[in-house]
């Protein structure tokens, strides 16, 4: 696994397409939000601009990613050779998306840092840190789910769109309007309760009991995802 890992790395830092949509398009967009985080503050919260900057992360630099990589290892043969491998189907795929997941960790620690940096430091970092753990398992379990029905890397420029522009318009509903009409709707669409959760982590005023209780709905969809994942994948090219 950590060889396919390893390799995996390589290929990252080779491609320039992925270093845009993993590195750049989340840095740029993550910096405007915190350059004008006495604006969105206004808006929602301190809690909202992190949940903000967590789902562009975790839509574009992970899940959007990890579809990509994986359609294109199908397209090449590449996942149906590492099949012929001592290597089992979940070290296979552990493997290739082990390199994404750790630099997304990355980025929103640096990024939630830095935001931390020039506002204020959290009210319940222990809090933050089990809800942007939650959410990246969360996206990567929609990414893979979404690789099943992806035929290519160009069509994962399609298929990624309806996930990774919803949780961000979701994650933004929820931080502006908060929860206090439609709360159970909003927690129940995938992204929501996660949002409500870095907003108490960060903000406060919320009993830690009730917030944990918010990692129901984002691990439900993990569940979902893995699921919808474990029937639809396909090892082979999809014609």
């Amino acid at each position: 696994m950590l060889t396919i890992a390893l390799g995996e790395l390589i290929q990252i830092f080779r491609n320039r397409l992925v270093l845009v949509t993993s590195f750049i398009m989340p840095a740029a967009v993550s910096a405007f939000f915190i350059a004008r985080h006495d604006v969105f503050a206004e808006l929602g919260s301190l809690g909202y601009i992190a949940a903000i900057v967590m789902f562009t992360v975790g839509a574009f630099g992970l899940y959007t990613t990890t579809v990509t990589t994986l359609a294109s290892r199908r397209q090449n043969l590449f996942l149906k050779r590492l099949r012929s491998t001592a290597v089992s189907d979940a070290g296979i795929i552990a493997g290739l998306v082990l390199p994404l997941t750790v630099i997304a960790l990355v980025q929103v620690v640096a990024i939630i840092a830095v935001l931390a940096a020039v506002t204020s430091t959290p009210d319940n970092i222990a809090l933050l840190v089990v809800a942007v753990l939650a959410t990246l398992v969360m996206m990567l379990g929609l990414g893979l789910a979404t690789a099943g029905l992806t035929n290519s890397p160009e069509h994962a420029q399609v298929t990624t769109l309806p996930v990774s522009l919803g949780v961000i318009g979701i994650a933004s509903w929820v931080g502006i309007s908060g929860t206090e009409e439609l709360g159970m709707l909003k927690r129940l669409l995938p992204g929501g309760a996660a949002t409500e959760l870095v907003g108490n982590a960060w903000n406060g005023g919320a009993a830690v009991a009730d917030s944990l209780r918010l990692l129901a709905p984002t691990l439900a969809w993990v569940i979902v995802a893995v699921t919808l994942a474990s029937r639809m994948f396909r090892w082979e090219p999809r014609r």
